[in-house]
């Protein structure tokens, strides 16, 4: 079986593994050689995810078609499609995860718990937003917003008016006074078996996720199946087909859905050796339509700390260290240039205890990103 996957990010990097132990080959549409993944993946097409004749290309001799983001043009995955490749998400599922007006539409409607929201095309557009549902308004690009980019929370005018200025299409969204934010990550096949992951806190920090513990901590179990419920139905009612990552606010009144993912993600990277199967395996399994695996935990407590780069892009020279000092932390190194900030790897613990793991998890990674300016 070949999978093609278009993009080649760490995602589909961390899918090699999996692919092998199930016998799958891996195909990959990269941007260039340089790529994390086209480094350790053979089968490698160098092209344009934008250009309809390079993802033909691409897709020829593939069972089928799947990505590591989301920004495909839907007109081209319809076209491919079309002419008999299958493809996992299909565009009426992915379009909630490429256009967050759309996604905001389609849940509401359903009944989905959102913020109060609207689309805004002027200062007084945002004004009239805020004097029904107050301040500060968080205001989004409805597309191409990823690790907290396309995101501001403006409290004025003026600062309304600035981001106005990027020339974007823009939705405003009430700003929810959360208490944590959580995520539930659910797979589905395209004959329906879905199956959920425990609910995970995430940390944000700058709006990059920096650390995981699974499951979420003091979760009440009652809210924790709410949340997979509410996961599981919304990969139905798009017909989402592979994994679904389902961001999520924990508020004194409730859950309210914050973002969704239509691959493997971020919030899902300490399945790797947290769980009975992997996202990148069960991402895999979904849209091969084969049976899905068992998603629960391998340990009591999992942490996933990430790896963002340092000053000193030397990071196998620290190896030696936090393996020395830790045999049980798990690394694991994208293969990308180091930059200050930029997201380079992840490690994982696993233990009974989180006042044990989560310390285990932070040390390996700041010592990993190197000594501080």
């Amino acid at each position: 079986m070949i999978v093609g996957i278009v993009g080649a990010g760490q995602l589909a990097r961390m899918s090699q593994q999996a692919a092998i132990a199930l016998g799958v080959e891996l195909r990959v549409l990269a941007a260039d050689q340089d790529e994390s993944a086209a480094k350790v993946i053979v089968d490698t097409c160098v092209g344009d995810y934008t250009d309809l004749a390079d993802l033909r290309t691409f897709a020829k001799g593939c069972d089928v078609v799947t990505f590591d983001h989301e920004h495909v043009p839907t007109e081209h995955i319809r076209a491919l499609i079309d002419e008999g490749v299958a493809v996992h998400p299909g565009p009426d599922a992915l379009i909630h995860a490429q256009d967050k007006a759309v996604m905001r539409e389609r849940l509401t409607a359903m009944g989905a718990p959102c913020p109060a929201w609207a689309r805004v095309a002027s200062v007084a557009d945002v004004e009239r937003f805020a004097g029904e549902h107050g301040r500060p308004v968080v205001l989004k690009a409805v597309r191409g917003g990823y690790d907290g980019r396309g995101v501001w929370v403006v409290r004025t005018a003026d600062e309304a008016a600035e981001v106005l200025g990027h020339g974007i299409e823009l939705l405003a969204e009430q700003f929810v006074p959360f208490e944590r934010e959580l995520a539930v990550l659910v797979a589905r096949s395209p004959h329906g078996q879905g199956v959920s992951y425990p609910v995970v806190e995430t940390v944000q920090e700058d709006g990059i996720c920096v650390e995981v513990i699974a499951p979420a901590q003091g979760l009440d179990p009652e809210h924790a199946a709410d949340a997979q419920r509410l996961a599981l139905s919304i990969a139905r009612e798009l017909e989402v087909t592979g994994l679904l990552a389902v961001e999520m606010f924990q508020t004194s009144s409730g859950l309210v859905v914050n973002e969704l993912a239509m691959r493997p993600h971020n919030s899902g990277h300490w399945t790797i050796e947290g769980a009975r199967t992997s996202q990148f395996e069960q991402h895999l399994r979904a849209v091969l339509d084969l049976p899905l695996g068992s998603p629960a935990p391998a340990a009591p407590v999992v942490v996933m700390a990430n790896l963002l780069g340092g000053p000193d892009p030397d990071v196998l020279g620290r190896y030696e260290h936090v393996m020395a000092n830790d045999p049980g932390i798990k690394i694991h190194y994208y293969g990308k240039d180091v930059r200050p900030g930029r997201k380079i790897g992840h490690v994982t613990a696993l233990g009974a205890d989180l006042d044990e793991v989560r310390p285990r998890a932070r040390h390996a990674a700041v010592c990993l990103k190197g000594p501080l300016d």
